[in-house]
């Protein structure tokens, strides 16, 4: 156990300033989602970009996809929300059946091809948990452009994973930082629930 923290210490004291600024983003995003805030995804743009030179760096070219996928879709979210007529009046909403077998469809597909992927050309150590991390967190991210509720719920199974393998890979910053996204997820999903619930009395 001291060893870790001394890593963690360590870590924190060695990190790069484009290491600090992607995570300081990743916090700002996620606090402004939290509270549906479309300009939650400016700073998710700007973190995700930091975040994939740095990764770059460690040569961890599979969370660097996964950092592309988040790219695109707080690229689309951000249109959808902004420039779209519907999207403006869109509420937050739960899923429906035609949302779940998208969800399950990103899951299952992603997972499978990302594990083939990750087996076939890569020297990772780590194929089928990584390619699990990736595959919940692209149907999270998914569900978040879309405002449904259970955003939150695939984006912290993802976490709940996301935690051990970015220490594993020796990115404790990274990993302190899913922690912290963790339990704002727990907290974005209540506040999500009661804008709904607010929206429903009006």
């Amino acid at each position: 156990m001291d060893d870790i923290l001394q890593n963690i210490l360590t870590a924190l004291i060695q990190t790069s300033w484009l290491e600090r600024f992607s995570v300081v983003c990743g916090i700002i995003q996620v606090l402004l989602s939290k509270n549906n805030k479309v300009s939650n995804y400016f700073f998710g743009i700007l973190g995700i970009l930091s975040g994939m030179y740095v990764l770059f760096g460690a040569k961890l070219y599979a969370e660097i996809a996964l950092q592309g996928y988040y790219l695109l879709m707080s690229i689309y979210g951000w249109w959808y929300w902004l420039n779209n007529k519907e999207a403006k009046e869109q509420p937050i909403s739960t899923c429906n059946k035609k949302d779940w077998t998208i969800v399950i469809s990103i899951v299952i597909g992603g997972f499978l091809v990302f594990s083939f992927l990750l087996k076939q050309i890569t020297d990772s150590d780590v194929p089928l948990w990584d390619a699990w991390v990736t595959a919940t967190a692209w149907a999270g991210m998914w569900l978040l452009a879309k405002r449904k509720i259970e955003n939150w719920i695939l984006l912290n199974i993802s976490n709940l994973f996301a935690i051990p393998l970015l220490a594993h890979k020796n990115l404790y910053l990274f990993s302190a930082l899913t922690v912290f996204l963790f339990i704002v997820a727990i907290f974005g999903f209540f506040k999500w629930k009661k804008l709904m619930q607010e929206a429903k009395s009006i």
